[in-house]
């Protein structure tokens, strides 16, 4: 395909598609917030699974029968070794524990997210005359994660550490002080770069591995107006993407998790900053750390997406 050809098949596409978001671009905030709900509940496991593992409280104080491994490879089988050892000491609750709070979380940042990243798309590509390009997708993706990190930063709790939603409400509000809601905002800012580069890739595999505008009404299989080819190469772009980003900005997320715990008995906190954390981790654990319960994290994001 020529490169004159492929960039009409874009405005084509793009014009179909800009005329949905004019007129309901609410859509984006619902469904962000309904398809965050329902993939939190259906991978609810592996993110246990994963911060477990991304946590120094649980690498400190591992039940008989799980060894923390430090080669990335056997981080499959320490995933799998772990799921077993919850169902075996906790039951089939312990695979959605931290669920609630987790729900409080997901749900207004998928919404906000999504909604931020379609309008997003709007504005810029007014500024870049009318075009979406990688640009625009960028620049769209970049806002809605720097938005949605900061208005939902404060409700992130750490769900492993608390017995309920209502817990962890009360124990951020009361027992901590203000400024604790805030704790991990660099790390999420940071993980701006994962959304970035999730959306870029998403956006274009989309476009080559989906029908074009054009071709959709020639299509007699069309549900919910997209062709079953198109909803396939949806997933399989948003997927994709989704496992290329995660893969490339995953140490954030342990930073994160270790930003996030409680402070030690006499009060003092062991990682206090973003570079102290990244730092120290490095010093004490060495650099494979920094993946540490990445398994489990792709396993339950890149479905996720693929819902989403």
């Amino acid at each position: 395909m020529s490169t004159s050809t492929a960039h009409k098949l874009h405005e084509s596409r793009f014009s179909a598609q800009s005329k949905i978001t004019h007129t309901k671009s609410y859509v984006h905030f619902v469904a962000g917030g309904v398809g965050g709900f329902i993939a939190a509940v259906c991978t609810s496991p592996l993110d246990v699974v994963k911060t477990r593992l991304q946590s120094i409280i649980y690498q400190h104080t591992a039940e008989e029968g799980v060894k923390h491994s430090k080669g990335i490879i056997n981080h499959i089988v320490e995933t799998g070794a772990l799921l077993v050892q919850i169902k075996r000491v906790e039951g089939s609750r312990g695979y959605f524990k931290g669920l609630g709070p987790n729900l409080v979380g997901i749900i207004p940042a998928r919404s906000i997210h999504f909604y931020t990243y379609g309008n997003g798309k709007i504005f810029f590509t007014r500024l870049n005359n009318g075009k979406e390009t990688a640009i625009v997708h960028l620049n769209s993706a970049a806002t809605a994660g720097i938005v949605t990190s900061t208005l939902t930063n404060p409700i992130w709790g750490k769900q492993s550490v608390y017995k309920n939603s209502f817990d962890c409400a009360y124990s951020m509000m009361k027992k901590e002080e203000p400024k604790s809601l805030f704790r991990g905002m660099g790390a999420s800012y940071l993980g701006v770069i994962e959304g970035t580069i999730q959306w870029v890739i998403n956006e274009h595999l989309k476009l080559r591995w989906g029908d074009t505008a054009t071709e959709i009404p020639k299509n007699n299989n069309v549900i919910g107006g997209k062709s079953i080819r198109d909803w396939a190469g949806s997933i399989a772009a948003a997927a994709t993407a989704k496992l290329t980003a995660g893969c490339i900005a995953y140490p954030h997320e342990v930073v994160r998790t270790r930003l996030r715990q409680p402070a030690l008995m006499d009060g003092t906190r062991k990682y206090k900053s973003l570079i102290q954390c990244f730092k120290l981790i490095i010093r004490e654990e060495g650099l494979t750390s920094l993946f540490s319960g990445m398994t489990a994290h792709l396993m339950r994001v890149v479905p996720n997406a693929a819902i989403m």
